[in-house]
């Protein structure tokens, strides 16, 4: 568990399910990620993380404001799978459309690099996202990341034409 002046990381919960799904059936939330989500799908997303957590000590862990216990969304670290992530320490974060500038995704993000690097002996920590998808750049670069053009890839999620093929990648290195 990580904690911030106004927010707990925590592994996910089952009581986590239901928001998480609403979140994954948000037009908004998902507009850079792909089509709205099933709750079976978001049911596999959360056992996945489990999974992370479990065998690696970390992953995208559920957000929770400190001052209502309102889960938030996800931020966190987890294994990269895809591209030139895959094998990488991934940063990685989705917040309900409510939460959005209010600076929790910057704080979250914040607190799990700074665990990753007390805690992961990773050379990097690297991120990905849509070209379309500003906010999420945008607060890469806020975290001090730099953009790896020459590691930028076509998503296998997708096909390619589709607006969510191309990706970017960015990276911050071990201060």
């Amino acid at each position: 568990m990580i904690e911030t002046p106004r927010l707990v990381l925590r592994p996910w919960e089952d009581r986590d399910h239901a928001p998480f799904a609403a979140m994954g059936r948000s037009p908004a939330v998902m507009e850079h990620l792909g089509d709205l989500q099933t709750d079976e799908q978001v049911a596999a997303a959360i056992a996945r993380l489990r999974m992370f957590q479990a065998s690696h000590g970390y992953a995208f862990w559920a957000i929770e404001r400190r001052t209502d216990g309102a889960f938030l969304g996800f931020c966190g670290l987890k294994p990269g799978t895809v591209g030139p992530i895959a094998g990488e320490v991934e940063i990685g974060w989705r917040l309900r459309e409510d939460a959005w500038g209010q600076g929790y995704a910057r704080e979250a993000a914040e607190a799990s690099i700074a665990w990753g690097w007390a805690h992961l002996d990773a050379p990097r920590i690297m991120a990905i996202t849509t070209p379309a998808n500003t906010a999420s750049w945008g607060l890469m670069i806020r975290l001090g990341m730099t953009r790896r053009p020459d590691l930028d890839f076509g998503h296998p999620q997708f096909q390619p034409g589709d607006r969510l093929y191309e990706h970017i990648t960015y990276e911050i290195g071990r201060p």
